[in-house]
């Protein structure tokens, strides 16, 4: 990024037209795109340019000259600086308007595909306290606000909450959050407040030194509440203590759980769960399903939206209960068993050993017997004998990673020849990358957007594809 010269820096009166997926707004001076931190589509803005490339630049409002009809003012204290809810000064009708223009813009761009009979955006249930897990990160290197600096930093500087920004040794230190129901904000600030008046240590990012390094508290629409503790280079004493502390302040806990993490990253898929209290997991229901979610299961984290999601892929697909569906990427199961029921059979595949038990598991609990799942990476375990060996599919529905799909996986498709295709996606430029591909010997008949995230860019979208 080149330095903005003096005489140029300052722009008036730019017309803020679109939203990137950065939250950031878009105008244009001259032939020139400029990203605008925090600004809205509507907005009329003077602006500093920060850095600029040939085709592009940065800036931040100056001034706010006439405001748009989406603007609102944000509700949480931390935002601007924390890393989430990046769209909250956008009111929800302005983001749902947004994120459906995102689906569609990619759709057509990429894929080239008609767009004009997508169905309207599904709103989510909630917009605040919806999610279902989050996760927080110990560390005694706390981002001092604007605040804190004018208070001559006398501030505390261990702090449990989010990464900021860029930026992977800084923490933004969270009092309130709107993103989980209760107990989750008194949770964190009872277990921070414990460590500081013990004087338990707090993870150094960049040394890898300290006994507390990261907080994950998982609930479900029945009421039950996981918390694990994650821990570096602690004490038994320090363990016992943090965790004898936890399960007296909060004995509603369903499962108190607990890590020994020494390695140099956060990711728990290889380490072992300790249960301090409780059982090893929360069990969440969907529509008379029970599913079992542990530590490391993979679960939709918005729940009650993640129901509006299956229904509309199972309305999608149009199931008549004698197909065979194949369901790639399965993940813990949930849509397998979602639409289980309704149909003959289905056959899951995911890369995800664990994954995969933890499906298996949900099958059996639901006494679910049509269900069948395979371990492995989708290219190597889709090839024509696994197909011939276990019948061509009626129906697939596939719901890759935010990277789509994999471009043999997408060939395997072609050549399968599933007279439907149920696309549901978390990123509309992969899945319309795809679907270009596939419209080779496939026809788009319906799309439809789901919101799982407000507030943010992220959204959900389904496409049913038909064999031509």
């Amino acid at each position: 990024m080149k330095k903005i010269p003096a005489e140029i820096k300052h722009i008036a009166n730019v017309k803020v037209t679109d939203i990137a997926e950065e939250g950031k707004g878009v105008g244009k001076f001259d032939d020139l795109v400029i990203f605008i931190e925090k600004a809205i589509p509507g907005d009329v803005v003077d602006i500093e340019l920060l850095r600029k490339k040939k085709s592009f630049a940065e800036a931040k409002v100056s001034k706010l000259v006439d405001p748009s009809e989406y603007r609102t003012e944000p509700f949480c204290p931390h935002f601007g600086i924390c890393g989430g809810c990046k769209w909250q000064h956008m009111t929800y009708d302005g983001q749902l308007q947004f994120k459906q223009k995102s689906v569609t813009d990619a759709l057509t761009r990429i894929a080239k595909i008609d767009t004009t009979h997508t169905e309207a955006i599904l709103p989510s249930f909630e917009t605040r306290y919806y999610r279902n897990k989050l996760e927080y990160t110990f560390s005694n290197k706390r981002w001092l606000t604007n605040e804190d600096i004018l208070n001559n930093g006398d501030a505390e500087m261990n702090a449990l909450g989010f990464h900021v920004p860029l930026r992977f040794d800084k923490i933004l230190n969270i009092e309130t959050c709107y993103l989980q129901t209760d107990p989750s904000n008194e949770i964190r600030n009872s277990i921070r407040d414990f460590a500081l008046r013990n004087n338990i240590s707090f993870y150094d990012l960049r040394n890898h030194e300290g006994a507390l390094r990261n907080l994950i508290i998982r609930t479900s629409t029945t009421g039950e509440l996981m918390i694990i503790v994650v821990f570096a280079y602690a004490t038994p004493d320090e363990v016992e203590k943090t965790m004898l502390f936890v399960q007296e302040r909060f004995p509603q806990t369903t499962s108190l759980l607990y890590i020994l993490n020494e390695k140099k990253n956060d990711t728990i898929f290889d380490q072992d769960v300790k249960v301090f209290s409780g059982r090893d997991y929360i069990l969440e229901e969907m529509e008379g399903l029970t599913f079992k979610i542990g530590p490391k299961s993979f679960y939709q984290t918005n729940s009650l939206q993640a129901y509006e999601l299956y229904s509309v892929t199972r309305q999608f697909a149009e199931f008549k209960g004698d197909e065979l569906v194949y369901d790639l990427y399965t993940g813990a199961g949930t849509i397998a068993n979602f639409v289980a029921r309704h149909v003959k059979e289905v056959i899951g595949i995911e890369y995800v050993p664990s994954a995969i038990e933890d499906a298996r598991i949900n099958s059996s609990l639901n006494g679910i017997k049509n269900t069948t799942f395979y371990a492995g990476d989708m290219k190597d375990v889709l090839l024509p004998d696994f197909v011939n060996g276990h019948g061509k599919p009626d129906v697939i529905i596939t719901d890759p990673p935010r990277a789509g799909m994999h471009p043999d996986v997408v060939q395997r498709l072609l050549e399968i020849e599933a007279p439907k295709i149920v696309y549901v996606s978390c990123n509309a430029a992969t899945q319309a990358r795809d679907i270009a591909i596939l419209k080779e010997k496939y026809k788009v008949s319906r799309i439809r957007p789901v919101d799982m995230f407000p507030h943010t860019q992220h959204v959900e979208n389904v496409v049913l594809m038909e064999l031509i």
